[in-house]
C-alpha cells in the first residue's frame, strides 16, 4: 500500500511537471514573438500587404508580426518625430527621412548601403482618361486652357514635390532658363484645381472625376489600372527619377529583425514583388527582366542635378520664402 502511494505521488508529479511545461513553452513562444512597426507613405501599401506575408515565411520572419501606419510622407515623418512609434520607416523622399535623423530617431548612417537607403523607383507620369481625349503628352500640354490639372499639396505630400521638381527639370533639360522654368510652375499651378494631402487622395480625386491630367507616381498610376480603375498614364520624354527611402530606426527594440526586413526587401524575390506592384526595382538584374514594362525616359534626370534635396528643399519649398510658395501666391 505504501509503495502504491508512492507510485500514484510519483505519476502526479510527473504530470504536474509537464503540465507545466505547457504553459510555459507557450510562454517562450510569445516572449519570441515580435511586432514590428511600419510607418509608410501612403502609395505602396498595396505592395507591403504583400511583402509582409512573403518576409513572414523566411524563416528570419518567421516570428515578427507587424503593426502598419500609411499616410502622406510629410505627415508621416512628422508624426515619427512627434512620438509615433516606428521600428521602420518607408517615405517618399529623402527629407522626410533626413528629419528624422536630425531628431535623433534615424541613425546618420541609414543611406550608408550598395542602394544608399532606397528600397524602390519611380518617375513622374500624367495620368489621364480612357482614349487621353484632351491628347495630353507633353509638359506644354499641362498648361493649356483647356486642361484642368491635379497634382497634391507640397506641404504635405512628398509625391508633390517630386511632381514640382519634375516639372522644373524638364523645362531645364528642353534648353530654357530658370527664370523661364519658374514662369512655367506659375502656370502650371494656374491649371491646378484641386491640391489633396497625399498621392492617394489626389488619385481618387482623379478617379472621381475631377480633372483632366494627374501629376502621379507611375506606380501609382499601374496600382489604380491594375484595380481596373479608368485611366491610362503617359511617361513624358524629360520627368524624374523617383527614389524612395527606408530606413530602421534607432529607437528600434528590435533592431535584428527590423533590418532582416529592410534586407528582404531588397531581394530579388521582394524587388519582383514591387515591380509586379508598379514600382521600378532598384536590384539591377531585377529591372532587367521588367526593362518592357519600365521604359527609360529619352531625357530621364535626378534630383542631384539640381544640388539635392537639402538644396532644393530650401530653394523650392522652404514656407515664407520658397520658389512654390511665390509661384503660387
Amino acid at each position: 500500500m505504501a509503495s502504491s502511494s508512492r507510485s500514484r505521488l510519483r505519476w502526479l508529479a510527473v504530470l504536474a511537471a509537464l503540465l507545466l511545461v505547457g504553459p510555459l513553452s507557450l510562454q517562450r513562444a510569445s516572449a519570441d514573438d515580435v511586432t514590428l512597426t511600419l510607418v509608410a507613405y501612403s502609395t505602396p501599401q498595396e505592395a507591403y500587404d504583400e511583402l509582409i506575408p512573403a518576409f513572414q515565411k523566411t524563416p528570419e520572419g518567421a516570428s515578427v508580426k507587424f503593426e502598419t501606419s500609411y499616410g502622406a510622407s510629410g505627415d508621416q515623418s512628422r508624426a515619427v518625430a512627434a512620438g509615433l512609434p516606428a521600428d521602420v520607416v518607408a517615405l517618399s523622399l529623402e527629407p522626410d527621412v533626413t528629419k528624422l535623423v536630425k531628431a535623433d530617431l534615424v541613425p546618420e548612417t541609414w543611406n550608408q548601403d550598395d542602394f544608399h537607403g532606397f528600397v524602390t523607383d519611380s518617375v513622374v507620369v500624367f495620368a489621364v482618361r480612357p482614349g487621353n481625349p484632351k491628347n495630353i503628352h507633353t509638359w506644354d500640354d499641362l498648361i493649356r486652357s483647356d486642361v484642368e490639372v491635379i497634382t497634391p499639396n507640397p506641404l504635405t505630400s512628398g509625391g508633390a514635390r517630386w511632381n514640382i521638381m519634375a516639372a522644373f527639370g524638364a523645362q531645364i533639360k528642353q534648353g530654357k532658363t530658370e527664370d523661364q522654368a519658374v514662369e512655367y510652375l506659375r502656370q502650371l499651378f494656374d491649371r491646378v484645381s484641386v491640391q489633396d494631402k497625399s498621392a492617394r487622395e489626389a488619385l481618387q480625386t482623379f478617379v472621381g472625376g475631377k480633372g483632366d491630367v494627374l501629376l502621379s507616381y507611375e506606380n501609382e498610376a499601374i496600382t489604380a489600372i491594375q484595380k481596373e480603375q479608368k485611366i491610362e498614364y503617359v511617361v513624358p520624354d524629360q520627368t524624374i527619377l523617383i527614389e524612395n527611402p527606408i530606413a530602421v530606426t534607432s529607437t528600434t527594440k528590435h533592431a535584428d529583425q527590423a533590418n532582416a526586413f529592410v534586407a528582404y526587401l531588397r531581394t530579388p524575390e521582394a524587388q519582383r514583388i514591387y515591380a509586379q506592384k508598379g514600382y521600378r526595382p532598384v536590384v539591377p538584374a531585377v529591372f532587367d527582366e521588367f526593362k518592357q514594362t519600365f521604359p527609360v525616359p529619352t531625357a530621364l534626370f535626378k534630383i542631384d542635378e539640381f544640388g539635392g534635396w537639402d538644396e532644393v528643399t530650401t530653394k523650392f519649398f522652404d514656407p515664407d520664402n520658397g520658389i512654390v510658395v511665390k509661384v503660387q501666391e
